[in-house]
């Protein structure tokens, strides 16, 4: 195979320039550009966020090679007046003989090992194998309806995004190939998060973390030794810091291009499996607290995502959340540069198992205040925990209503299929969403240190949204005289805990009734 795609010079990752248009870059181009450069376009978050660390790892090993250790007042003057270019342009082209997409040696990303190796040399697989969006073997159908006997072709740039995505949130299971089994990719079943700037230079700078300790070896895969089939064969290794974890093979791949230079196959194996180390969490995933400890945060089905943001601040003792280390970097950042908001992406994939379940990409924006005092996020999080409760309690009250509906009230299997009545229905999301309209002027007051007014201001809204759901599921409950008697015995309990959760609030009529 001769040398051919380069990464530096050809291009292969969408951006958005300032002005809005969609452009398609090199890595030389994107780089002397990131001060023109909004953020990276693509549209699907597994492969989005991948991009990022790959452009995090090189911006990080750039400036390693360029002036060993670095401080924030460093960073703070690249993140004002752009990235030290000159460094990262040094990089690239030390290394530029490890960015060929296509080479017999050192194919990006790729184990060239597996066109000898007897397993897979003479063994392909449709280039679906490693698009987490499509179906392929036993995986279920995402976004489209290919099938394996058909998979067509790729252009070599849509092939490297497929794969830097694949290779981060790949969940663990079978292989059967060197490996019986491997392990998951280091952002499987996750929601991972980055700090945004207004270019793509400022994003970089935020999320850059702290320079390698002197004697610490943590390299990305293509500054490492081509991988062979016995480092396949071996046992799981740690991570040896996030160059490694942005970069890691966490399964062998190698691009068999076809006659026009497209990607419809792909040699296949065990990769380089990836060891857990709970003393070292992944720079961009966040834990929230769980019944047995924290856990790793990702996207519920029906479940907004803002209501586990508070997994995104700072908890003084460690219990209730522990955000991603590269917000820690961002709000510091912002402290020194005087930044009184930080926009977050929160983008990734779902898994159960081997299962894929969804994906996802959402952004906010947090006021520093939030991101970097314990006490301005705890009340934040008192507040977001009221509303969960107050909807819990609404659910207890709405489900002991349908079963007043339905023959033999008291039994638990009634109880159990109102319950399901009241899941099926509109009132979950209607609840969270009417919340969610007061949310960003919330966060704004506890920013500024004004919790009374937060208070005030989130008793109305969760006042609001409690009727709003309380009108709807009366609605859906009909007007038959089952119905009017079953409302008739609710509703009283329905007032009882909006007073209990909502003491300051005017419960006495809805506010459809006050209008009328």
């Amino acid at each position: 195979m001769s040398p051919a795609f380069n990464l530096l010079d050809e291009p292969w990752l969408p951006v958005r320039m300032m002005n809005g248009e969609v452009r398609v870059l090199g890595l030389r181009e994107l780089f002397a550009r990131s001060g023109e450069i909004g953020a990276l376009a693509e549209t699907a978050p597994p492969s989005l966020i991948a991009q990022y660390r790959v452009l995090l790892a090189i911006t990080h090993r750039a400036l390693v090679g360029a002036f060993g250790r670095w401080k924030d007042t460093d960073r703070v003057r690249w993140y004002r007046e752009g990235l030290p270019l000159e460094a990262i342009h040094d990089y690239l082209e030390h290394w530029r003989e490890r960015f060929w997409l296509f080479h017999p040696e050192y194919p990006f990303m790729q184990v060239a090992a597996l066109a000898q190796a007897p397993e897979t040399c003479d063994k392909l697989k449709p280039w679906t194998q490693i698009s987490l969006a499509s179906a392929n073997g036993n995986t279920p159908v995402l976004f489209d309806h290919s099938c394996d006997l058909s998979p067509g072709s790729i252009a070599p740039a849509e092939a490297v995004r497929t794969l830097l995505g694949f290779l981060q949130f790949t969940p663990g299971g079978l292989v059967k190939t060197l490996r019986d089994a491997d392990k998951a990719g280091p952002l499987a079943n996750t929601a991972a998060v980055l700090p945004l700037g207004e270019t793509l230079a400022q994003t970089l700078c935020l999320a850059l973390h702290p320079p390698t300790a002197e004697g610490h070896d943590d390299v990305p895969c293509w500054e490492g030794a081509p991988p062979d089939i016995g480092m396949l064969r071996a046992d799981p290794r740690l991570a040896t810091g996030p160059d490694d974890r942005y970069t890691r093979l966490s399964r062998a791949v190698l691009f068999v291009p076809d006659g026009q230079g497209k990607v419809a196959s792909v040699r296949f194996a065990a990769g380089v499996a990836l060891a857990d180390d709970p003393q070292a969490p992944d720079f961009m995933a966040s834990y929230r607290g769980g019944s047995n400890g924290l856990v790793r945060l990702t996207f519920t089905e029906g479940k907004a995502f803002w209501r586990d943001l508070p997994a995104l601040l700072p908890d003084a003792e460690g219990l209730a959340s522990q955000p991603a280390a590269v917000l820690r970097f961002a709000a510091n950042l912002q402290l020194m540069c005087g930044g009184s908001e930080q926009a977050v992406l929160v983008a990734g994939l779902a898994s159960d198992q081997a299962k894929l379940l969804r994906w996802r990409a959402e952004r906010f924006s947090l006021p520093t205040a939030l991101l970097a005092s314990p006490d301005h996020a705890a009340e934040l999080r008192r507040l977001v925990r009221q509303a969960e409760e107050l909807f819990g309690d609404i659910r207890k009250v709405a489900a002991g209503m349908y079963a007043d509906t339905l023959p033999d009230p008291g039994s638990k299997d009634t109880w159990s299929r109102a319950r399901a009545l009241f899941d099926g229905g509109p009132a979950t999301a209607l609840y969270f969403s009417a919340a969610e309209r007061s949310l960003g002027q919330l966060m704004a007051l506890l920013g500024k240190g004004d919790p009374d007014a937060a208070e005030a201001l989130w008793q109305r809204t969760l006042q609001e949204a409690a009727w709003a759901t309380w009108e709807a599921l009366v609605e859906t409950l009909g007007r038959s005289p089952a119905a009017l008697r079953a409302e008739a015995r609710a509703y009283p309990r329905f007032r009882a805990r909006l007073a209990a959760f909502l003491p300051a609030a005017d419960h006495s009529l809805s506010p459809a009734a006050k209008e009328a």
